[in-house]
């Protein structure tokens, strides 16, 4: 009877051990899974944040890039009135000295001295003055107060007619009036400073600006003219790359 029965014991243990050992491998087959899928998903998310700081850190020089470019234009500005400045208060001295000499001059020997002509007074200049409204009116446009700074520019220009700022007043006139949709006040100011001016630094800016007035002006014709006018005499300014990219289109 023991016989009998050990075959069926050692059957029924070798069928419950490798019942066992199935259970184990499907165990650890799933736990792989398991944690291949959170590891998967881990990386998914690290790729994610990834991205998204390129994206930011790009955006972050993109946003450097603007402010780099406004502040060498605002440098540009500065520069360009630092030089003007010296360069009318040069004229002003030169000017002072050469009516000092005259008023100190006497007559030559053997001659009688002719009697004064009686000379209208003319009013003096005050460089502090000038300075002073010149910068106000600059503050206005860079504040975004285009009227006012329009105002301000067009009230300089008449009141220092002969004011070595007179080429800039005009063309931030020109900008100040052009952002306030006056087309046709801009177009005055940039024509003034691109005919009387040639020579400025902001001679190729104000047929750029030209141009654009008169196109806000309808007149096709003449911002094409404007714009090859510039290319012509400033070819190799950063406006003239401008007007042929404009001109191609």
């Amino acid at each position: 009877m023991v016989r009998r029965l050990l075959p069926l014991l050692l059957a029924g243990l070798f069928s419950a051990h490798a019942h066992a050992g199935l259970f184990d491998d499907e165990e650890a087959r799933a736990r792989i899974t398991k944690m291949r899928d959170e590891l998967t998903a881990r990386i998914n998310k690290l790729e994610d944040a990834s991205n998204r700081a390129q994206l930011d850190f790009a955006n972050q020089i993109e946003q450097l890039k603007a402010e780099i470019a406004r502040l060498r234009g605002e440098n540009e500005v500065l520069t360009n009135d630092l030089a003007n400045a010296n360069k009318r208060q040069k004229d002003f001295y030169v000017d002072l000295d050469n009516r000092l000499r005259k008023l100190e001059s006497t007559p030559a020997a053997g001659e009688a001295p002719q009697q004064a002509q009686p000379q209208q007074p003319t009013a003096a200049v005050d460089p502090a003055a000038e300075t002073r409204d010149y910068e106000a009116a600059l503050n206005l446009l860079r504040g975004g107060k285009y009227k006012d700074a329009a105002a301000g520019f067009n009230a300089f220009i008449k009141n220092y007619p002969n004011s070595a700022f007179q080429p800039n007043a005009h063309f931030w006139a020109a900008s100040a009036q052009y952002q306030a949709k006056d087309n046709a006040g801009a177009a005055e100011h940039y024509a003034k400073v691109a005919n009387q001016w040639p020579d400025d630094t902001r001679a190729p800016d104000a047929l750029l600006g030209l141009a654009n007035a008169l196109q806000g002006l309808n007149d096709a014709k003449g911002a094409t003219k404007s714009l090859e006018r510039l290319i012509a005499k400033y070819p190799n300014s950063s406006a003239a790359q401008i007007a042929r990219q404009r001109l191609k289109k």
